[in-house]
């Protein structure tokens, strides 16, 4: 009789499924890799009582990547400071924190994007619209109110935010960023450089 292990709930095999694509690779990683890293029995067939294919593992991935992204960065931008240099620490920080706790899926992406073109080029939309967008938005609001003074509030988060994305992507990636530098001091220089790319005029 096959074995199973009580508890095991979908939320455990998408986790154990993306750390192995991670570590392995999706191709080198098998169905019955997956059911063991849960405790399940090889061969069961207990996955697909939650997912019908290994696919399926990888899309649900993004999917929630890309409904916890939307999430954090439409509420960090709705409770946003009013001073802009706390807003955008926050704003930052909340960056970080969702590539941080999906980097084992952007290392998938960074690895297996030309296998899934199409999957990752629906998270790379989803990146778009609740990262730069937000950013755009937030800027575009703090013209309104006579806080900043830009000319064009799109280009300007495209740029901030491509600047504040390549560190933590390019650690992911290598280990490693120009300089090295420490990831308090990057930010609060970011910040530093942000302040002045949008004109913030004194409070």
């Amino acid at each position: 009789m096959a074995r199973t292990t009580p508890g095991v709930t979908r939320e455990r095999i998408l986790k154990e499924a993306v750390r192995l694509f991670a570590t392995r690779g999706y191709d080198a990683t098998s169905v019955a890799d997956i059911q063991v890293a849960c405790g399940l029995t090889a061969g069961s067939g207990a996955l697909y009582k939650h997912f019908p294919s290994k696919k399926a593992l990888l899309e649900a991935a993004v999917r929630r990547n890309l409904e916890t992204m939307t999430h954090r960065n439409r509420e960090t931008v709705a409770q946003a400071p009013a001073d802009p240099r706390e807003a955008l620490h926050l704003m930052a920080s909340t960056v970080w924190s969702v590539i941080d706790g999906d980097r084992d899926l952007i290392r998938i992406m960074l690895r297996e994007f030309t296998g899934f073109p199409e999957l990752f080029e629906q998270m790379w939309q989803g990146v778009i619209a609740s990262l730069y967008q937000e950013c755009a938005r937030w800027i575009s609001a703090q013209r309104e109110l006579g806080t900043v003074q830009v000319a064009d509030p799109e280009a300007t988060a495209t740029v901030l935010i491509s600047s504040l994305t390549y560190y933590p992507l390019l650690r992911i990636l290598i280990g490693h960023v120009p300089g090295d530098l420490d990831p308090d001091l990057f930010l609060s220089t970011w910040v530093d450089h942000a302040i002045r790319a949008l004109n913030v005029r004194d409070q």
